[in-house]
């Protein structure tokens, strides 16, 4: 009797792994959070309650992205306090964000395409949203720096696209830094806006500088790996031909 139990209790151990080892299976990571991010999901995905479903996750991510907005648009009104609402919109971002897609792949029940397709144009909204916010909060010159955010992070998204059609690997980070660790540094700024005043235009400008460097190397990267794969596929026809 104890040895069955035993047996059964495997069994199901065994099956709950390679549940969760499908969740992470259809990107690369390399982002420096990326472990205890993968353990945060693992530990989700189990207790998501079934009626929840990943379209519902999708639409969370995007009211957290609202929230943003609707932090910056209070803060420059009435009161820059406000700003913390941005963070816990940026919490709910991550969640729902973080979550759609896993879900779907831990139920077994995905939609690679469909599901790639509407992420991709839910982040771009999300980027637009909190970029817009951000324009209504700054002063002066540095409402330009919005536009050129929303710019450089299109960009960056731009080069993920690209580079997994060049791949057949789709990654979203670049390097040690990946979305979840930008959306922690604007959660410090937030704070630190709230505490102190007036410096969120220079932490935005030091973004939107080392987000251009960033875009760069990738870029310059990404050739590569587009040359290599051009080489690649003039060999292969030579062989056919």
């Amino acid at each position: 009797m104890e040895q069955n139990k035993l047996r059964e209790e495997t069994l199901i151990a065994s099956a709950d792994t390679d549940d969760l080892k499908r969740v992470f299976q259809d990107r690369k990571r390399t982002n420096i959070l990326n472990n205890l991010e993968q353990q945060t999901l693992s530990f989700l995905v189990t207790r998501i309650p079934s009626y929840i479903s990943s379209n519902i996750l999708t639409f969370l991510g995007t009211i957290g992205s609202v929230l943003v907005l609707v932090g910056f648009v209070l803060a420059n009104y009435l009161d820059r306090s406000y700003l913390l609402i941005g963070i816990f919109g940026l919490a709910l971002n991550w969640f729902g964000d973080s979550l759609d897609g896993r879900i779907a792949y831990y139920r077994n029940i995905p939609r690679k395409w469909y599901g790639f397709s509407l992420d991709i144009i839910m982040d771009w909204v999300s980027t637009v949203m909190i970029g817009l916010g951000y324009m209504v909060y700054a002063k002066n010159k540095y409402e330009l720096i919005a536009f050129v955010f929303v710019v450089l992070y299109g960009w960056a998204m731009i080069i993920s696209q690209l580079r997994y059609k060049i791949t057949d690997v789709y990654t979203i980070d670049s390097g040690l830094v990946g979305p979840t660790e930008i959306r922690i540094i604007l959660a410090l700024i937030f704070v630190v806006e709230v505490v102190f005043g007036g410096l969120i235009g220079y932490f935005a400008g030091i973004i939107c500088i080392t987000l251009f460097f960033i875009n760069i190397l990738d870029t310059r990267k990404l050739l590569k790996l587009g040359d290599i794969r051009d080489a690649i596929e003039r060999n292969a026809k030579k062989k056919a031909a």
